[in-house]
């Protein structure tokens, strides 16, 4: 059997056309990595961001662009041999695009989680290592992924939140965090001694060499903020390191507590008062 001229030549071009299309894949993908090497060395550089969090950014949007960019190349390589052999491609896109379309509807959760990651990813809405509240469930985040969000609870709980599902992520340790701290005193103490009493309380806190260093600025004292049921409640704010806002709230929380059981300051709490009557007298 002799193969013909136009056989040998498309066979030839079919080869060329793959050599091609490894050329550009290999080469992207290599480039992609550079670029992300390069960009990663810039960074810690200049400290901008955590190690880590920045890391497993730029290996994941290296990770996606790979993953894109050898979408194309197949789709374009395979397009272009089927052109060679002269096989239309009419039908066979049009057949192609109905069962992306079933696979889409099928799929539309998919697409939606990893189309917000990219998002989260190029918006640096938070980072390894930060506090957050998403789609309900909060913690530590161990691990952001294009689908989904890993977030560690207090309890050691791990949740997988996907992407697609968080409406608002809130950071509670973004860049700085604030503390605010409201502490009531009973009715019949004194108000303006119990301000006092507060304001020193907080200037001690802010001023010991412990803890000054996890401070953002002067701690204030805002005043009186609400007359509640059982005291007038007096609140305090605090600017602080976003990795130390808890154990700040903690430690003023028991010098204030403290601090105003040597001044006789009493701090209200719920009373309850049981009348026992008797029906026979």
């Amino acid at each position: 059997m002799t193969v013909s001229t136009q056989t040998w030549t498309h066979i030839w071009q079919t080869v060329l056309i793959v050599v091609v299309a490894i050329a550009v894949w290999v080469i992207g993908r290599w480039l992609i990595r550079r670029w992300s090497a390069r960009l990663q060395q810039r960074l810690e550089a200049t400290g901008e961001l955590e190690q880590k969090a920045r890391a497993q950014r730029l290996a994941t949007v290296a990770r996606t662009a790979s993953a894109v960019l050898f979408i194309l190349v197949v789709v374009v390589g395979v397009a272009t041999a089927l052109a060679v052999w002269g096989i239309p491609i009419g039908p066979l896109v049009a057949s192609l695009s109905v069962v992306g379309i079933a696979i889409g509807i099928g799929a539309q959760d998919l697409v939606k989680d990893v189309i917000a990651g990219l998002f989260v990813i190029a918006e640096d809405q938070y980072a390894i290592g930060d506090v957050v509240e998403l789609a309900g469930v909060s913690g530590s985040v161990e691990e952001i992924r294009l689908r989904t969000t890993v977030l560690r609870g207090l309890d050691g709980s791990v949740n997988h939140v996907p992407n697609g599902e968080v409406r608002v992520a809130t950071n509670l340790t973004y860049e700085y965090s604030r503390v605010v701290v409201d502490i009531s005193v009973a009715y019949e103490e004194p108000l303006d001694r119990a301000l006092e009493v507060i304001g020193e309380i907080t200037a001690a806190f802010g001023a010991d060499p412990e803890w000054s260093a996890a401070l953002v600025g002067e701690p204030s004292v805002l005043g009186v903020n609400a007359l509640g049921d059982s005291g007038v409640v007096i609140r305090v704010l605090f600017t602080t390191d976003p990795d130390l806002r808890w154990q700040v709230e903690r430690e003023f929380l028991r010098r204030a507590k403290n601090g105003l059981d040597a001044e006789g300051i009493e701090i209200p709490y719920p009373h309850v008062t049981v009348d026992r009557r008797d029906d026979r007298s």
